[in-house]
């Protein structure tokens, strides 16, 4: 996501830290630079001009030109600009006083809004929650049957009635809701292919019936300043309370995430980052501005690890790592589990520049297949190949090519990079006991007792 203008921002950044001294000329070329990045990322036109005039005048400022490192100064003020840009903090789900909270899911059809009504209520049951599924979408064919195989399959109950309208299953499910005893209720509204009359009403009406405590548009983020245009207009129209921006992984310019904000006043809310049902995660605006400026995002990292790594196999893996018991086991496993944090290309774009994480890695496309080519070959070895290795001959060789539909070559290559790893591991504990020691006899020196 943001990749165009993650990658033009931080060259742009790059030169400026090179310089010693900035002058107000160095200023105006990197403001240049800047609001041409953000117009090619489909920017809204009004808000670069906007960001461009409020990081000027603050990046002129006799901290930054007075600064020892104004480089660094003026990526900070960015950094805080696009921040509030994109709404400061978090915008949390609104939570009911009384009674189930409501949820009212609007957009226009192909945005994706059904799928993430799902997601959003996968989210909620990971915390805790219970949610309940309403299909309102009586239009679009298979809609209905659409949510409720999707319902069935995260384990949420889901009201349907192909024989009512839409004010009536609604008004229904809210009911049937709270006699479940569920605390969230999202309804699915119909869609169109575009907005008209007709659509606003039928919302409008909902919307005055069951009183929902959000009213979320979900759009696509790929259609850039359309997406922007269509949540103006549904604002406008019926009231909105926050926005969820779909297919986000799939948008190199990132123009409607830096744009909604500015033209509605809604905040984005939720932004869906894969295809899976649980990938929908809750935007942080600092985060966001942090990844696109090379600064990274280890806490939301650190969050997908933890929701997705299981805590006693990481312990387990520490203390083989440590007395060296690591084998190709163990390495398709920790495969397994880093796929299922999502895109890899992702998980690097969480990192900091510089850290320790060679820039050469963070631009590299990482081909997800091969990792599953891996998975393969390590899968066509006995169990006995898998922990020793070193009995793997050239005819075992060719039966595990055969077996995983690679080559020889593609075999010797894995293990050549195991055998590589095994090294590095050795070498990370000799230097770590080695450290260890030292630190030891100069506690004995300073502390002789």
């Amino acid at each position: 996501m943001f990749s165009n203008l993650a990658e033009k921002l931080q060259d742009t950044f790059r030169r400026l830290k090179g310089k010693g001294k900035l002058s107000e000329k160095d200023v105006d070329a990197a403001m240049r630079e800047i609001r041409l990045a953000l117009l090619e990322a489909d920017v809204n036109f009004k808000v670069v001009k906007d960001f461009v005039s409020s990081v000027r005048e603050r990046a002129v400022g006799q901290e930054v030109m007075s600064s020892l490192t104004p480089g660094q100064q003026v990526i900070k003020i960015v950094n805080e600009e696009m921040t509030r840009l994109m709404g400061d903090k978090q915008s949390a789900l609104a939570k009911a006083g009384k009674g189930p909270t409501t949820v009212m899911m609007v957009g226009l059809q192909g945005s994706g809004k059904t799928t993430t009504a799902v997601k959003l209520a996968a989210h909620l049951r990971r915390e805790g929650r219970n949610p309940y599924l309403v299909a309102a979408d009586i239009y679009r064919p298979g809609a209905v049957k659409q949510l409720e195989v999707l319902s069935e399959s995260i384990g949420a109950k889901c009201y349907s009635n192909l024989e009512a309208d839409p004010l009536e299953i609604c008004r229904e499910g809210l009911k049937i809701a709270g006699q479940e005893g569920s605390d969230v209720v999202i309804f699915d509204t119909a869609g169109r292919l575009h907005i008209d009359e007709e659509m606003m009403s039928e919302i409008g009406s909902i919307k005055s019936e069951i009183k929902p405590d959000e009213v979320l548009l979900v759009v696509d983020a790929m259609t850039g300043q359309d997406a922007v245009n269509a949540a103006a207009s549904f604002n406008e129209a019926v009231g909105l309370s926050g926005v969820i921006l779909t297919k986000l992984d799939g948008d190199t310019r990132g123009g409607a995430a830096l744009s909604v904000r500015k033209v509605t006043g809604c905040p984005i809310k939720f932004v869906g980052v894969g295809e899976k049902i649980e990938a929908l995660e809750p935007f942080y605006p600092d985060r966001m501005a942090s990844r696109i400026l090379g600064m990274g995002d280890v806490l939301s990292l650190i969050e997908k690890a933890e929701a997705t790594i299981d805590q006693d196999k990481a312990k387990e893996m520490e203390k083989k790592l440590r007395q060296q018991q690591f084998t190709l086991e163990d390495f398709k496993d920790q495969m397994v589990q880093l796929r299922s944090m999502g895109s890899l290309d992702d998980i690097l774009n969480m990192l900091p520049e510089g850290g320790g994480i060679p820039k050469e890695l963070k631009q590299m496309s990482l081909n997800e297949d091969s990792l599953k080519r891996v998975e393969a070959i390590i899968s066509s070895m006995t169990k006995q190949e898998r922990y020793n290795p070193s009995i793997l001959n050239s005819s075992r060789r060719r039966r595990i090519a055969r077996g995983s539909g690679t080559t020889v070559q593609d075999v010797n290559r894995l293990l050549n990079q195991f055998n590589q790893m095994q090294k590095m591991f050795k070498q990370m504990n000799a230097s770590g006991k080695k450290g260890m020691t030292k630190k030891m006899k100069k506690m004995k020196k300073r502390f002789p007792f």
